[in-house]
């Protein structure tokens, strides 16, 4: 903390000085995560710093920044250093980039672009949003099956340079169709005259253009690779997927499904980012819903009026806290296990009767502790009168109904909404707890009146 401090305060003396000369030699020499922390804690210099670096690192360090940081930069930048940076950003973080401006900015831009540019960044905006194809880049390298070491390799030094990465090499017919890819390592211990047939290994790994990002960053996570190709319903080869862009992908679906999870739309912007009138347009929704939602225990309550009795009411948050909590628990469980590709649809049964099990036995529990509570506070205040074993065993029955429901809702309601093409996500616990609140009184009220029939009439 304090190398970043004294890093600012360098920063500020030579802008202060206008020793622009030694900020761009001093900015050059950093890191590209130094730059990023810089421009966090300078963000008026911000666009000072990106027409300051050369522009190789500048495209870097402009990657890596969140959108609106991008944007702010961007309306203050020189139009020679936008031309200059648009056109030497690789084409999956344009992409991404462009994807995230409004239309009219969108198409000044791709106008600046060089023809070939133009063309690649056209292509890949014509893929749906948040489909592999936006997230892939055209620079890779493909060899021929007939090809031998020697040949591939000063294949790799004639065009290394332009490649994203040379990690894999893809093979490739006549027509562009993908036949297998080659990891570098199989092909430096390979003897030179050693042919690319000889190597195909037929364990090929591909994405399609049009697959949802998500079903990239499981494929990744399962098949442990810094890059996948991507291919066409044909199997053309279309371009490649790299490591880098995944693990954003995989950041950004992690912070929406944990902010849907605990009950809001998902924020476009960090969180200071935000203002207070998108916050609360954010928020505002689903509270509403669940307001609305609980309204309906009102209705509960008027309906079982006539049978309430003091006790029961005292008891009742206990009964909603653990059908809720129950709920809630179960619903975190199967988001997560479906975001990390563990449970898919066809699994709904098993965790059905995973949750049954599971449901009965932690309501036994804490039906065995209500119980138990009850017969204490009869022992020492007598508070429940000759009929405590009928309300501790109301609550005991009432417990074991209500854990049970809330485990199953929260557990089928992701696959519910998943087969409905909706955001498991969006089954968050707020939402769950309010559904399992109002079922649960109806569960409470209908067992204690049958066991306590001759107590309430």
């Amino acid at each position: 903390m304090e190398e970043l401090e004294m890093r600012v305060e360098l920063v500020e003396k030579w802008i202060e000085s206008g020793e622009i000369s030694e900020l761009q030699d001093f900015l050059n020499e950093q890191n590209i995560s130094d730059v990023e922390e810089l421009i966090d804690e300078l963000p008026e210099h911000a666009a000072l710093f990106i027409e300051t670096l050369n522009i190789n690192r500048a495209v870097h360090v402009f990657s890596i920044l969140d959108f609106p940081t991008q944007e702010r930069i961007f309306k203050k930048l020189s139009a020679g250093k936008v031309r200059e940076l648009i056109n030497e950003m690789p084409p999956d973080d344009r992409t991404s980039f462009f994807s995230e401006l409004k239309g009219d900015v969108v198409k000044h831009l791709i106008i600046m672009l060089s023809p070939e540019e133009r063309k690649e960044a056209l292509s890949l905006l014509g893929y749906p949003e948040d489909s592999v194809g936006r997230l892939m880049t055209p620079d890779y390298i493909t060899v021929k099956p007939h090809w031998n070491i020697t040949r591939i390799l000063d294949h790799i030094r004639r065009y290394g340079n332009a490649s994203e990465t040379i990690d894999v090499l893809y093979v490739i017919d006549g027509e562009g169709r993908l036949m297998d890819d080659i990891r570098i390592r199989d092909i430096l211990i390979s003897d030179p005259e050693t042919r690319v047939e000889a190597l195909i290994d037929n364990r090929l790994i591909s994405l399609h253009a049009n697959d949802p990002q998500e079903d990239a960053v499981n494929i990744f996570r399962m098949n442990n690779r810094v890059a996948l190709p991507v291919v066409d319903e044909q199997g053309i080869m279309l371009g490649i997927v790299t490591i880098d862009d995944i693990l954003w992908v995989a950041n950004e679906e992690y912070t929406e499904d944990m902010q849907r999870i605990g009950g809001t739309e998902a924020l476009d912007e960090p969180y200071l980012d935000v203002s207070i009138f998108h916050l609360v347009k954010k928020r505002g929704g689903w509270l509403i819903v669940l307001f609305l939602g609980q309204l309906l225990t009102v209705i509960v309550l008027k309906h079982y009026e006539d049978k309430l009795t003091t006790i029961l009411v005292l008891l009742m948050p206990v009964i909603m806290s653990s059908g809720g909590n129950s709920g809630s628990q179960a619903s975190t469980l199967i988001i997560q296990a479906m975001a990390m590709g563990e449970v898919t649809l066809r699994d709904w049964w098993l965790v059905m009767r995973r949750e049954i099990l599971s449901g009965l036995f932690l309501g036994l529990i804490l039906g065995t502790l209500g119980f138990c509570r009850i017969s204490v506070d009869q022992a020492f205040t007598g508070g429940y009168g000759d009929a405590w074993a009928l309300y501790g065993l109301a609550i005991a029955f009432s417990l074991v109904g209500v854990v049970l429901w809330g485990s199953l809702v929260g557990a089928m309601l992701p696959f519910l909404l998943r087969k409905l093409g909706a955001d498991p996500a969006s089954s968050s616990a707020p939402f769950v707890s309010t559904l399992v609140d109002v079922t649960g009184l109806i569960i409470y009220f209908t067992i204690s009146t049958l066991v306590l029939s001759g107590v309430l009439l």
